[in-house]
């Protein structure tokens, strides 16, 4: 397994948490962005610099990602994609996205994003908290342990 992490959007705590799980369990862990990311001096952790525009990272995510794959990304079409791939996808906030739940979550995204266009502000998400940092540690240490049996 190989994790890669939609990386422009990403929660610092996040990657911290991310280059802790590359150093502890040897997985490599790929940072994909059209900006530059500190990452740390390890074998095991990199980053991915694509050119800036839209969608140019999920693209070479989906491209790169093969089946057992795990994708750190709150980007429901690229969850979808990926999905399409066989591969695993995880919120940031520690929520997986399934074949079995991600098609409601386009269908919802899809009505969101029409309420915007015409005018009617949804709010957006909450702030990044300490229980969704909690939530995702334990949802990768599962993924990360199923993945390793």
């Amino acid at each position: 397994m190989k994790i890669w992490v939609d990386a422009d959007a990403c929660p610092t705590a996040v990657r911290e948490i991310l280059f802790r799980a590359a150093t502890r369990t040897g997985l490599e862990v790929i940072f994909v962005a059209n900006q530059h990311i500190n990452v740390p001096a390890s074998q095991n952790v990199q980053c991915l610099r694509v050119p800036q525009g839209f969608d140019k990272a999920d693209n070479e995510i989906v491209k790169r990602v093969f089946p057992g794959d795990l994708v750190i990304t709150s980007d429901i079409p690229l969850a979808s994609d990926v999905l399409d791939k066989e591969g695993l996808v995880l919120t940031p906030r520690g929520e997986r996205y399934t074949s079995e739940n991600i098609k409601a979550r386009l269908g919802i995204r899809d009505f969101m994003e029409t309420l915007r266009a015409s005018g009617i502000q949804s709010g957006g998400q909450s702030a990044y908290s300490s229980s969704d940092k909690q939530a995702f540690a334990n949802q990768l240490d599962r993924l990360i342990a199923r993945a390793k049996r």
